[in-house]
């Protein structure tokens, strides 16, 4: 049988997480991904999966990811159930995470995610971009021919 998802979305709020009693590292979080389709009134769904990462994958999650952030997800749909407090049943279906992705460079946020700035990018302002650049001022010795 075959149980692999892909996801690309953004992360709902900040991951939460938590140890288990063996000292494993577990992270909780929700992804949001655009349906495809269109509703009804024509606009856009969005549906909101629910993942789980562990051990080294959940501690970077928890320190390098936010609200907002843009991540791709690797894992398996796995369904779980447990007794609640008040000891009635409840099953849960989320994706066990195997490889979580960071899609946005470091320091980015869902605010500036449509214009992502490099560190090593140089800053160029409009009137730099409109300049003729026909012609380069480069030793012959650089040249590759």
């Amino acid at each position: 049988m075959i149980n692999r998802v892909v996801l690309v979305g953004r992360i709902t709020k900040d991951p939460e997480l938590r140890k288990s009693n063996s000292g494993n590292s577990i992270c909780s979080f929700t992804v949001a991904i655009d349906n495809i389709r269109k509703n009804q009134d024509g606009s856009k769904g969005t549906s909101f999966i629910p993942c789980v990462a562990f051990n080294t994958q959940a501690d970077n999650m928890s320190k390098f990811i936010k609200k907002g952030s843009l991540i791709g997800v690797e894992g398996r749909i796995v369904q779980r159930t447990y007794v609640r407090q008040d000891n009635s049943k409840a099953s849960v279906i989320e994706v066990n995470c195997d490889s979580v992705q960071f899609l946005e460079p470091k320091g980015s946020s869902a605010s500036n995610a449509d214009t992502p700035t490099f560190d090593d990018e140089p800053r160029v302002n409009d009137n730099q971009q409109n300049e003729n650049l026909d012609t380069l001022d480069l030793p012959d010795d650089d040249l590759p021919f």
